[in-house]
């Protein structure tokens, strides 16, 4: 009992009784029914014995003890039942085709296992934009281990990866053992070893990830790389030009993402930007080609040929996406 209630029961206990409105702080007395009314007069309230209430609580904890031992009885007899079945079941160790690693540590465990377990190549793809330095950090044990070792490393980021320090200095670390390549945009974050295992994130936050060892499944991953890399450009390399003054080629991919109908939050999460730095690019887009709306936008990028498009703008107009107000979706 909390202290009052200790306080009036006490009371009550070495009175006799006590009036009800001493009990009218405390009213899981009356609910547990440690008082009740006095038949004699109802102001008053009188005790439950010890004894009394100590049998009724012991008489509920044994039924709930007895009920628990009857439904683990059950559940023994069920899976028993089950394991007389016989058949094979097979388990996580014996080489699951899909795993589901639920939480950082388990992702971090797996990933320390297939980097100790790698013996040629690991391709990484990095989405998002200018890689934090504790987001470099995080494998960096991992990379400096392959290295060691003489394994090779390909690794796909975007664009905008390329303006921070860190994958610079990541690089520089790495040497001939790291190689990496930029797109305007690349696919979630997938990490291949030997062409045998793959990771996968599972959720928007990367808090659960697959390991997948199913050949056909890490062959198709493989394919993807391989088809990214071959359009990707070397870090090393600088952008291609695009043809127009006063254009940029992140402006470029821009343009393409409005005229597919895309909105701003999304464009900038594709290119691994921000919302207010692909606002400012379009902006800067509308002013270089001399904008004054969106829509007005769309037709200027159609005519001055910065989009490639295999059909006239007649048969296929340019979608663009209306002014976003300043919230995120």
């Amino acid at each position: 009992m909390c202290g009052a209630g200790d306080r009036v029961y006490s009371r009550a206990i070495r009175r006799g009784r006590v009036p009800r409105e001493e009990a009218q702080a405390v009213p899981c007395l009356l609910e547990l029914a440690l008082l009740h009314p006095d038949p004699d007069d109802m102001d008053w309230l009188v005790p439950a014995s010890p004894q009394e209430v100590m049998t009724r609580l012991l008489r509920r904890v044994y039924s709930e003890v007895s009920a628990s031992q009857a439904r683990v009885g059950d559940a023994v007899s069920a899976f028993e039942w089950y394991a007389g079945l016989g058949g094979r079941v097979q388990t996580p160790a014996e080489g699951a085709a899909i795993r589901v690693l639920d939480g950082l540590p388990r992702i971090q465990a797996a990933m320390d296992a297939a980097t100790e377990a790698c013996t040629s190549e690991v391709l990484t793809v990095q989405p998002g934009g200018i890689r934090r330095q504790d987001e470099l950090s995080e494998g960096l044990h991992r990379a400096l281990d392959l290295r060691r070792r003489g394994i090779r490393m390909r690794d796909l980021y975007t664009h905008v990866a390329r303006h921070g320090q860190g994958l610079r200095n990541y690089m520089e670390l790495m040497g001939d053992a790291a190689e990496a390549r930029t797109l305007d945009e690349v696919v979630e974050r997938l990490i291949l070893f030997d062409r045998t295992v793959a990771f996968i994130p599972a959720n928007s936050d990367r808090t659960i990830a697959l390991e997948l060892r199913h050949p056909a499944l890490v062959d198709y991953l493989v394919t993807v790389f391989e088809r990214l890399w071959r359009l990707a450009v070397p870090i090393t390399s600088t952008l291609p030009s695009t043809g127009i003054e006063g254009i940029t080629h992140r402006e470029r991919s821009i343009a393409a993402l409005l005229a597919e109908g895309h909105q701003d939050a999304v464009i900038a999460e594709r290119l691994g930007i921000s919302v207010r730095t692909c606002r400012a690019h379009i902006a800067r887009l509308s002013e270089t080609l001399g904008a004054a709306s969106r829509t007005q936008l769309g037709v200027r990028i159609a005519q001055t040929g910065l989009i490639e498009t295999t059909q006239s703008t007649e048969a296929a107009p340019i979608r663009m996406s209306g002014h976003e107000s300043p919230t995120l979706r």
